[in-house]
């Protein structure tokens, strides 16, 4: 299972698991986009190269996935492979996906921000927990 949708108010909670922490940033950037739209109908037909840092492991995934929404609103791009790499404070990513296409890819939900707010990075039994701010 790459995530699951908890319960959450308003906003969208998910926790997403993975076989280390790169593998859970790749399937919270997945959930993200799950979100959004209907992630399964993105081809990743193109590749991009994103770097994002940050202090500690909360900060970096916050950046990473604050970056992804960025060029999502600037270049009208959506992806739904995501192949992650740390190196130090940084976060690597190489996202595979397409123009967003409105009527294939189902638009659900726009995603404004991701918050701090329940943010939890588990190392040991590698998972995190993002809330999405819709």
């Amino acid at each position: 299972m790459r995530y699951e949708l908890l319960e959450h108010t308003a906003d969208a909670m998910v926790k997403c698991y993975g076989k280390d922490l790169e593998e859970c940033f790749g399937n919270a950037a997945y959930a993200m986009y799950d979100q959004m739209l209907d992630a399964s109908s993105v081809r990743p037909s193109s590749e991009i190269r994103l770097t994002s840092s940050g202090e500690d492991t909360r900060e970096r995934l916050f950046s990473f996935l604050s970056e992804l929404i960025y060029i999502t609103d600037v270049k009208g791009l959506v992806f739904s492979e995501f192949e992650v790499s740390f190196d130090g404070n940084e976060v690597i990513c190489t996202a595979a996906g397409e123009p967003l296409d409105a009527a294939r890819h189902r638009p659900r939900a726009e995603v404004k921000a991701v918050t701090y707010h329940m943010m939890s990075v588990d190392e040991g039994e590698p998972s995190v927990t993002v809330v999405l701010d819709l």
